[in-house]
Order: C-alpha cells, then structure tokens, then sequence
C-alpha cells in the first residue's frame, strides 16, 4: 500500500486550518459552548460516556445542522456541482400510475439516445445488432455520442484483459482504449469479468421461472424426514411444541441429539419435524410392509445395496446398477428420465412422529452405499418415540445416518462476515488485499433465488481472489433452504452454505426468517437436517444469543447443532431486541462454545474492532474457533492487517484514499465502466463511506484503541483529507466520491440505506 497522499480538489496535506467554518459549514456558539464542556472531561469520564477521548488539540466546535431532528437520514440532492442537504416539504401526493403506463415511459426512455444497444456500442456498428429495428434500445450513435459525458480521468479497468472493452462506446474510459474511440466493427465474445465465478446461466433461470427445475436431492431428504407436503396436523403440532418449549424456556436433548419436550403425558410424542397425517398408512399397508421386509431382507444383505419403493417395500438392487441406483449424481447421468428416478428413490412414507418407522436407506454422495441390518418386523409401535438410537445386530432395521462433509476449519482464520449492501464483492477484493482469510456473499433469500431473480443471484458472485468462499442464505422453512442448498451446490462454487438465524430486520423476521426462527427450535431443527444431509458442502449457521433480551436459549440447543448436521455456528453475542444496541456479551459466547460438541465449531461476533479484540477473545476461550469482524471490517477494513500483525496501524489519509481507489477500480470491472457502472459504484461507496467516517485516527485518541461504541466528537484530522474524511455529512462522502469518480450528474439524490442505532446511548442510561 503506497503512502503517497495525492493533492486533489485544492485538498492538501499540510495541517488543517482550525477557523470558524469547516468545508462551509458554520459553527454555532451554544455548540462550541457543548464542545468545550466535553473538552474539560478527563479521558476517563468520556469513554464512561462512550465519548471517543480525543486529544483537545484536535477537537472544534461542531458545525451547524438543520433543524431536522432526525440527523441519521441524511438525505442529499445535488444541482450538478454543490452538494446541500435537502430539507424540501412532503411533496404533493401524485396519481398512480399503472403498469402498463409505466412500461411505456421505460420502452420510450430506452428508445432514447442516452440508451445505447450494448451490441453496438461494443462494435460500433448499427447493423450488427441481430434485433435490427425491433430491438429496445437506440442504434443512434451520433445522438448517443452528442449527450454522452465527459471521460473520467484514469485509465479504463479492461485495459489488460484481452480483447477491447466489453462496453465500447459507452465506456467513460473510452479515450484511453487502443485507437481511440475507434472501436473494431467486431463483437467480442470476451467476458467482462472472466475472473468473477458463479454466473446465472440464462437455461438455469428459465427453468426457475417456469417453475421446472428439478431437486431429487432436497426431495427425497424431505420424504426421508417427513417434512414433504403441505401437511396441517404435522404443522401445527410443531408449531405448539415450539410455542411450549419458548414457555418453558428449556429444551431435553438426548444422546444423540433429539429435542424433546418436557410434559406431562408420558405418551407425549417426540418434538419431530413436521410430519404429513395423510402419510400415515393404514393397517393393510403396514402388514405388507412387514412380510415385504422379511422376504427382501436376505436379498438387500446380499447384493449390498437396496431401493425402497413407494409401497413401502424394501427392494433390492442388482450388483450391476446397485451403485447408480444409491448415488444421486449417478442417478443424474445415467437416468434421463426425473420422474422415474424420483419413483425408484421414493422413501417408505412415514406414520405419525409417535410411530417408530426406520425402514430407510442411507444414500451417500459415494457410490458404495452402507446398508444396516433390517428389522424383520418393521415394528411400527405408537408408544414409542422415533429415536436415532445406536443399533445392535439384533434390531436389524435401516438407520439414516447424516452423510460424510467435506471438513472446512474455520481455526485462526480472519472470517469477514457476510454484510447487507456493503459487503458487496468489490469490498470483499478489498478485504482479502488487507489480510482477511474467509468472505462471504451478503445475505440472499431463498425464495428469490428459486425464482431466478438475476439481483439475487448477484449475491452470489464470487471472485477467483477469494479462496475461501461461502455464501449465506435465510429463509423460513426447510424445504425452501434444502431446496437452495441443491441448487447452489449444483450451479455454483462454494466452500460452504451459511443460513442466516439472525437476521433482525422486520421484514425477515415477519415471514418467519432470520431471528424468528430462534422461538422455533423444531423449525430450526428441520432447516438444518434437511439443508446438511441434501448436499455434502458443509452447512453452517448464524444465530443471535436469543429473540427478548435476557432470555438467552442458544446454550440449550448448541449440543444439538452438530448432531442435526452444521458444520459450525457463529453467534453474535446480542439478542434480536438489542438490535446492535449495547455490547456484545461474550461471556455467554464462551459458555456457549465451552458447552459445545467437538464435532462443533463454534465462532464469536460482536464489537471486534482492534487486535487486542481478538487476542483476548482468542485467550479468554481456546474453545473458540475463531472470530467473525463485521462492523469493525466497514468502519477500518485494515483491521485484518492489524491482527495478522499485532498492530495498531496509524494509518495516514493518503493510505485510506489508496484503499478506496482500489475499491473504485474493482467496482468499475464488477458493475461496469458505463455511466451506469459508474453511478453504481457511486452509491456503494457512499453506502461505506457512511461507515469509515466513525474511524478516528490512533494518534488523535488519548486511550488506545478505539472501542466501536464510541460516538466521535467533531474534530480536526491531521490534514485537510483526513478532516473531510471524519465529517458525518452525506455531502462530504459525495464530495470525496467526486474525487474518485468526477462530478455527481444533475438531480442526484443519496440517501444512506443503513440507519440503525451503532452507538451504545450511554450517557442517556
């Protein structure tokens, strides 16, 4: 990383002049008056305050702010060259227009000239575009040309890929290509970002539109565990047994990782996934179970591989196809007919979770399938629960093992953890340059994604930089997640799958996601069996301590998360009433991870935001894994640097603009070099810049290190660059953005996406 620091925009280096005014902002007498008050207080009194104790050489006055109460929604529109808050009236309620309407004005705005065919702006001739006069856009390049904006200064991202640049003429880069803007009248098929992995491939979300693809895995798992159909008895028996286990606060676990309920009916069934009560057979089916298990028994030992058919029976396979018929992917080459495979490999129906029916068979990713003894009987008793109890020679019966996972260690790696909006890939690229050792994607949701909606899917992208990837989905019920799982194991590349049972947002949480799924245990229990055993990328989970704060419940089920099938847990040491209000409790993290199985891994999140941060985690529990930096990663993304080398890391004002150069330079070759790219890549990082404004230089503070619930006081930077760069006003992050990225169209309008509460109010109790 280079020191130099660049003078840009009369911006210079030298130390900041402490007047009256700072960057045309005003300051007010009663503030200054504020300001002074708090200057008077020790270092001590203001971290009790969650006041950043900055050095009183360093603090000003702060400057004058509207009279909008609320200051966190910072709102800015701009007139092409000065950016000023916004403080407009409500505007006059407008008539809705209907679809069909809208539809027309976005036809006629893509017909205009500012809206060039990619085709011919890539080859600079009208006639290759294979629409011709039927095509959506203009093919008038001389209009095109006429209103196109200036060039940006620099040089255009594609410039060593090979080939020219895959936007051509709409390029803001397009003086700096090799001939000018003379672009060859040939369309080159070199992709834009050769380098970026997990591309939706258009035959793949036809499929999803049309509601065709096919998930043989997911399916056959969730007939394996009952949890196939919209079954309402099963359904609301879950949802009650969810409902008790939250009243009582506690859940029983046996040895091998089955949740029951504590009542008061000794006959009370086992809390089990949801089960179908139209699969419950009647007497006829249940005797002929019971002699086709006896008779086949001989032959499934024998040729050591079995099918089970959809009466019930337990068939056996011969030794020429016994390793096609028990492998899915076999099952994929080699049967092209999905229904017929989806017949062969139906499971034996189950009765209600009170009856003890295990007549299945373990299907493995590997071609040699294990294949248990049969209970001779198939002993279906009502009394009994439906336990996975180790199995002697004499109950001879099959038993669903969970399949063998490819091991991921999660041990001492710097894990960024997946974030909403900002932890886009280009600030992942810039996460890794700084020393992170695992990414994942943002969070996407299932449903969308089964819908082959092409934003979702964005959010899945992965960079060839990133060696150890994940990405992390959220969604309500389990055959939504196993069926995602599939469907990223099968047309993506991945390390890992996470699912969010975290997330706080209302809309999550109002359909069942996310934090709720924290007051259904049974639920969670379904998500992650059916997710973990439908593919062999390891699954892992995120979870909060708990839903209402003071109620923590996550050391209650962590023996069990290892037994339905995750990999590891992450959990963020706040409830999801805390929000991200007050600081993390990692001494319930530890308990957690001191309670947790070995087969476990177990990773701490919350408030990490210096080396010291994670040594002492790291200390305080060997336990630990690891430990997941999210906000702190936003705030100073060098953090990774900082712990790989035991530092606090003074980092200059030239340093930080060299880092947000290089995620304008990564955001260019992800979104694009067009005006539109350009524009996108704006948003993102104004969207960061919202955050890197909290960091407060270490040779400002009096105690080091900076904790990240301390609210900065208004104060000087060492130099112009890093004062403008500590200012909290949405126009100064556009005007750095400027710098970046040349000057804000007209009309542009920003607004920060992020408004939750980062800061602890402690001096308001």
């Amino acid at each position: 990383m280079q020191s130099t620091r660049p003078e840009m925009d009369g911006l210079s280096s030298e130390p900041a002049i402490k007047g009256s005014t700072i960057f045309g902002c005003p300051t007010d007498n009663s503030q200054a008056i504020q300001a002074q008050s708090k200057a008077q207080l020790s270092p001590e009194e203001l971290v009790a305050k969650a006041i950043a104790p900055v050095k009183r050489e360093f603090l000003r006055p702060p400057p004058v702010r509207s009279s909008n109460n609320n200051t966190n929604t910072d709102r800015i529109i701009t007139d092409g060259e000065d950016a000023v808050s916004e403080s407009k009236p409500a505007p006059i309620l407008q008539e809705k227009k209907s679809k069909r309407q809208l539809k027309r004005e976005r036809h006629q705005e893509q017909k205009s000239g500012a809206h060039l065919c990619n085709v011919v702006a890539k080859s600079g001739n009208v006639s290759s575009c294979p629409y011709k006069d039927k095509c959506r856009f203009s093919h008038d390049v001389e209009a095109f040309k006429a209103q196109k904006l200036d060039d940006l200064e620099g040089s255009c991202p594609f410039l060593d890929n090979e080939g020219p640049c895959p936007y051509g003429l709409s390029c803001r880069f397009s003086g700096t290509h090799k001939g000018g803007d003379d672009v060859p009248a040939v369309i080159t098929t070199t992709k834009k970002n050769s380098s970026e992995l997990n591309v939706l491939n258009k035959d793949v979300q036809k499929l999803l539109w049309k509601n065709n693809m096919k998930f043989p895995k997911a399916d056959n798992i969730l007939k394996l565990l009952g949890l196939h159909g919209p079954g309402k008895k099963g359904k609301s028996m879950n949802n009650v047994k969810d409902d008790q286990i939250a009243a009582n606060g506690r859940v029983d676990v046996d040895g091998n990782g089955s949740c029951n309920v504590a009542l008061e009916a000794n006959n009370e069934v086992e809390c089990s996934p949801e089960v179908l009560e139209e699969d419950k057979p009647d007497e006829v089916q249940l005797e002929k179970g019971k002699a086709m298990g006896n008779e086949k028994y001989d032959q499934i030992v024998a040729n050591g591989a079995g099918v089970v058919d959809g009466d019930g029976s337990c068939n056996s396979a011969s030794e020429a196809t016994n390793e096609v018929e028990c492998s899915y992917e076999a099952l994929e080459d080699h049967k092209p007919d999905e229904e017929s495979v989806a017949d062969e490999l139906r499971p034996l129906k189950k009765a209600k979770s009170s009856v003890n029916d295990t007549c299945s068979v373990e299907v493995d990713s590997d071609p040699s399938v294990q294949v248990k003894d049969v209970d001779k009987s198939c002993t279906q008793n009502e009394q009994t629960t439906v336990t996975e109890h180790t199995l002697s020679d004499t109950d001879k019966s099959l038993k669903l093992h969970l399949r063998e996972k490819k091991l991921i260690d999660f041990r001492d790696k710097l894990y960024l953890a997946p974030l909403t909006t900002v932890g886009n890939l280009p600030f992942r690229r810039v996460c890794k340059f700084l020393g992170a050792d695992v990414t994942c994607g943002e969070m996407a949701m299932c449903t969308n994604l089964l819908q082959g909606q092409a934003s979702e899917w964005a959010l899945l992208r992965r960079h060839s930089s990133e060696d150890l990837f994940g990405v992390q989905i959220c969604g309500a019920y389990p055959d939504t997640v196993s069926r995602t799982v599939e469907l990223i194991e099968k047309h993506c590349t991945v390390d890992f799958v996470d699912i969010n049972m975290g997330c706080p947002i209302d809309i999550v949480v109002n359909k069942g996601a996310g934090s709720a799924l924290l007051t259904k245990p049974m639920r969670m229990k379904s998500v992650i069996e059916a997710s973990s055993r439908a593919v062999d990328t390891p699954v892992t989970i995120k979870v909060r301590t708990g839903y209402f704060e003071g109620k923590n419940r996550i050391d209650s089920l962590i023996e069990d998360f290892g037994n339905w099938g995750a990999t590891a847990v992450t959990i963020h040491g706040r409830t999801r009433q805390q929000r991200y209000s007050k600081l993390a409790d990692w001494e319930y993290i530890y308990k957690c991870a001191r309670t947790a199985p070995h087969n476990l891994q177990v990773l701490g999140n919350g408030d990490v935001f210096s080396y010291l941060d994670w040594s002492n985690h790291k200390s305080n529990c060997p336990e630990l894994s690891s430990c997941m930096i999210g906000r702190g990663a936003l705030i100073k993304p060098w953090i990774f640097t900082e712990i790989k080398e035991q530092r606090h890391w003074d980092i200059s004002s030239g340093e930080r603009l060299d880092i947000l150069k290089d995620f304008v330079q990564f955001g260019l070759e992800h979104w694009g070099s067009d005006t539109r790219g350009v524009e996108t890549t704006r948003h993102f990082l104004l969207e960061w810049l919202g955050y890197t404004c909290r960091y407060i230089p270490v040779g400002l503070l009096d105690v080091i290190p900076q904790r990240i619930n301390w609210r900065p006081p208004a104060y000087f930077g060492r130099d112009d660059l890093e004062t403008l760069m500590a200012s909290d006003s949405a126009a100064d992050w556009v005007r750095i953005s400027e710098m970046l990225l040349g000057k804000v169209p007209a009309g542009f309008t920003f607004s920060p996406k992020h408004k939750s509460n980062a800061y602890d109010r402690a001096e308001n109790g």
